[in-house]
């Protein structure tokens, strides 16, 4: 008997997933919804490009650098919620490449390097048990004037994912961390808006050519 989307995505994320309280993932119910009704009312070709994760890629203009992308982001999620709503929001559109943006709210939740990892390795399980020949591209925890205080942790836990990508040629680690840093050594004020946290149009701007130098 063929497994559903939902019944694979759920076999292979076991593993993180009893680690969770049940109700855990309930609260992205309602958004988690939206973006499956906003899918199916317009149904992006399969094969496409995917973006994936938390707010920054939630809040992303992606008609400019990847026109036809299918954004599934929702804001304030850590890897383990992309990839227990996977079977639901990337696999049944068979994408075949995904730009992955989470990590950042791992880390602000006390989140050790080592979890950042292995929970990436379990995104990267389940979506390569569907679709082994999707290309994953793992955009690095952004230094950000909010969080600057937690620039060594991700730091240490961009160094453990970028160990995982080079080891898979199905993966590659994109570097957001140089492009943001001024001269002094710290994220440039204005890649901001106002909170410090999520990035100005000036940011989305270095993402943009970023994304596009990876498309081939």
């Amino acid at each position: 008997m063929r497994l559903s989307l939902t019944a694979v995505a759920s076999l292979v994320a076991v593993s993180f997933a009893s680690a969770q309280q049940p109700d855990s993932f309930a609260k992205w119910e309602k958004e988690i919804a939206g973006i499956e009704k906003r899918l199916t009312d317009a149904p992006p070709k399969k094969g496409g490009t995917l973006f994936a994760g938390s707010s920054s890629i939630r809040l992303w203009k992606l008609q400019e650098p990847v026109p036809g992308a299918i954004n599934v982001g929702f804001g304030g999620s850590v890897i383990r919620d992309s990839t227990h709503f996977a079977g639901r929001i990337v696999l049944p559109h068979e994408p075949a490449r995904i730009f992955f943006y989470a990590g950042d709210n791992d880390v602000a939740s006390k989140h050790t390097p080592e979890q950042v990892r292995d929970d990436f390795q379990a995104f990267v399980k389940l979506i390569h048990a569907k679709l082994p020949k999707t290309r994953i591209l793992y955009l690095a925890i952004k230094p950000s004037l909010k969080r600057w205080e937690q620039y060594e942790t991700q730091k240490s836990a961009n160094a453990m994912v970028k160990e995982v990508c080079e080891k898979d040629e199905r993966l590659t680690y994109l570097d957001t961390v140089t492009i943001m840093l001024g001269k002094d050594g710290k994220p440039m004020p204005e890649l901001f808006v106002k909170d410090g946290l999520h990035m100005s149009e000036k940011g989305y701007a270095l993402w943009n050519d970023l994304v596009k130098n990876h498309l081939k």
